[in-house]
């Protein structure tokens, strides 16, 4: 922002603080008021400063995020939401501490440089004593949801952005993060205006509500509503208590039902605020209620009621890597590692897991190994491909169908996949590719954790941990309709991005597993070159190709000896140099597609066969690089 603008709002904010009108007629918000004295008189800020603002270095910002993990893996689905919502283009999400550090954000990466010229990016501290009048610093001294729009900033140097931020609260009531939603266009209709302010409020108390609702599953968890039909939304009152009957937690909206302040309820025994007698109210309890039932309290109103049983018993797990000689998996890559042990923390506590990363990457022996590591090791671990099975079938193959349910149908009927893994892990690869329709049911079933199968009157009832997975980035399926979102939001709990195999640092090991288990004992060696010129190809079939490409091998060994010539008839641009310059997608992966497309004359079958790589993965990278057909 050029100097001059700056001083000329530096002096409007001078004048609205002494009480002078303004030349613009400035705001008469009293919290922006508060702010801006504030600002001079404790803070001692110069509206007029352009320094840059105050940046932690990564070490420091480190020690910010570690408190907050539980926070920021529940928040980042809903804010790229948040972000989808908005229309993503001109708008960044920051996810700040109490103290104002942004931990995490979600934009789009095109826009990087103009936001971080704003100072919208993690590590940027935004506290009011540092950044004066801000959404996040205003936010966490008001303790409420506000927004600063433009020149209501108390820097000259902000005046580009609007702000709105809303408070996330821990279920004790301390003040755990602030949401904040800046955008750096030009001034927003009104329209714009509230429906910001709207949606970064609701998603605040959407992360606020996940994560009361997981915050301590060793006590029983009360859910409650005057009407029946808002148990489970947002506005629903939420009240954890111990074996003793001595609330322990409560939310914002409880209190606000139950018309008490925090200090009257926290500490006190739930027989104070229900006349309903309280066995009556713990015989109700179960691990995944469904049911609404009627209590009472002591003022005489009605309220309608779900309560959750305490986790009896932590599952004695360790949430360590899998025998490494496991030739299945393996999880030597850092990244893998992390995400693995995290992947069945969560999955323990019932929170769904789903995979993204391209095809081939192993999703499915990933998700069999947190199966082989969790608690219901001893369980059925049941997988099926979306993908695989004709859309006719699925359905049936999904919920099963009494006898005589349809024509074709066996005459005793058959379990569903869902019914097979009651008591275990389900796991739906390529989900993406599910229909519209049966994801409707599939909700349902999740919701309601009970299957009707086809043909049937009779619910079942289903006790799953689920984990999902798809090469698809299913935000991008949602904006374009081929997913529900109501869905989404359910099977992503926690998401796990596996790296391609040419990213991976554990290949080498990965190499010699898949190997041991392909020569099943035989002695096989590998010739001068043939090693490294595996581990230098690029493999855009990921596990799966070398799999199948040292399978082959083997078989073609002659006297237990694999050649470079074996190698080149299966994979001609073996050697590192020549897989660089004949597979150029480790190069530039744009200008490669750009180029063989056209020399293809957009033949897509042609520029796959080229590339090594199905079609389905050639659209698909076309859309990730913005390219399409002309005219």
């Amino acid at each position: 922002m050029k100097p001059a603008l700056i001083n000329a709002h530096a002096q409007q904010v001078l004048q609205a603080v002494q009480g002078t009108p303004a030349s613009h007629g400035h705001t008469t918000d009293l919290a922006i008021t508060r702010s801006w004295r504030r600002c001079l008189d404790q803070h001692q800020l110069d509206p007029a400063s352009r320094r840059e603002p105050n940046v932690v270095e990564h070490p420091r910002l480190q020690d910010h995020r570690a408190p907050l993990e539980h926070i920021i893996s529940v928040a980042h689905w809903q804010m790229s939401s948040l972000h989808q919502q908005l229309g993503r283009d001109g708008h960044v999400v920051l996810l700040t501490d109490a103290r104002g550090v942004a931990i995490d954000s979600v934009f789009n990466e095109s826009e990087r440089a103009e936001f971080q010229r704003s100072g919208l990016w993690l590590g940027s501290v935004w506290s009011e004593d540092c950044e004066g009048t801000n959404g996040v610093g205003t936010c966490l001294i008001e303790r409420q949801h506000v927004t600063i729009r433009r020149d209501e900033h108390f820097r000259g140097k902000h005046v580009g952005l609007t702000c709105s931020a809303s408070p996330i609260f821990a279920a004790n009531g301390e003040l755990l993060a602030v949401l904040n939603l800046s955008s750096v266009r030009e001034e927003q209709s009104l329209q714009q205006h509230f429906k910001a302010m709207a949606l970064t409020s609701l998603t605040a108390n959407l992360i606020e509500s996940c994560y009361f609702l997981g915050h301590d599953p060793q006590r029983y968890l009360l859910r409650f509503h005057p009407e029946a039909g808002f148990v489970g939304l947002l506005g629903e009152g939420l009240l954890s208590f111990d074996e003793s009957v001595r609330i322990c937690s409560v939310n914002q909206a409880a209190l606000d039902l139950l018309g008490l302040s925090r200090d009257q309820v926290v500490g006190q025994s739930l027989t104070m605020l229900l006349e309903t007698p309280i066995d009556q109210v713990v015989s109700q309890a179960s691990a995944q209620p469904s049911v609404c039932w009627p209590m009472r309290l002591v003022d005489g109103r009605l309220l309608y009621g779900q309560l959750r049983e305490p986790l009896r018993q932590m599952p004695s797990v360790t949430p360590a890597i899998p025998n490494i000689n496991d030739v299945h998996v393996c999880l030597e890559d850092p990244r893998l590692q992390r995400g693995f042990a995290r992947a069945l923390r969560v999955l323990e506590r019932d929170v769904p897991v789903f995979l993204q990363g391209e095809t081939g990457t192993g999703k499915e022996a990933f998700s069999a190994a947190l199966h082989r590591a969790s608690s219901r090791a001893s369980q059925p671990f049941v997988a099926i491909n979306c993908a695989a099975i004709p859309e006719t079938l699925i359905e049936s193959e999904l919920f099963g169908y009494r006898g005589g349910s349809f024509t074709g149908a066996r005459k005793d009927g058959m379990i569903g996949k869902l019914e097979q893994a009651h008591g275990g892990i389900l796991f739906l690869d390529e989900i993406a590719d599910m229909p519209l329709a049966l994801q409707t049911r599939l909700l349902r079933v999740l919701e309601e954790r009970e299957v009707v199968p086809l043909g049937g009157t009779t619910a079942r009832p289903l006790d799953i941990r689920l984990i999902s997975a798809s090469h698809q980035n299913l935000q991008t399926c949602v904006a374009e309709g081929r997913f529900r979102e109501d869905l989404f939001y359910r099977i992503a709990g926690f998401a796990v991005q596996l790296p391609p195999l040419r990213e991976r640092s554990d290949k080498g090991r990965l190499l010699d597993l898949l190997l041991r288990e392909e020569t099943k004992g035989a002695r096989v060696r590998l010739e001068a070159g043939v090693r490294e010129s595996l581990l230098a190809h690029p493999w855009p079939g990921n596990v799966r190709q070398l799999r199948t490409c040292l399978r082959t091998l083997v078989a073609l060994a002659l006297e237990g000896r694999v050649t470079l010539d074996d190698l080149a008839e299966l994979l001609p641009a073996t050697p590192a140099t020549v897989a660089l310059a004949e597979n150029p997608l480790g190069v530039s992966e744009r200008q490669t597609l750009l180029t063989l497309i056209e020399a293809e004359h957009w033949h897509i079958a042609r520029v796959a066969a080229r590339l090594g790589i199905s079609r389905n993965t050639l659209y698909r990278k076309l859309r990730q690089h913005g390219i399409s057909r002309p005219g």
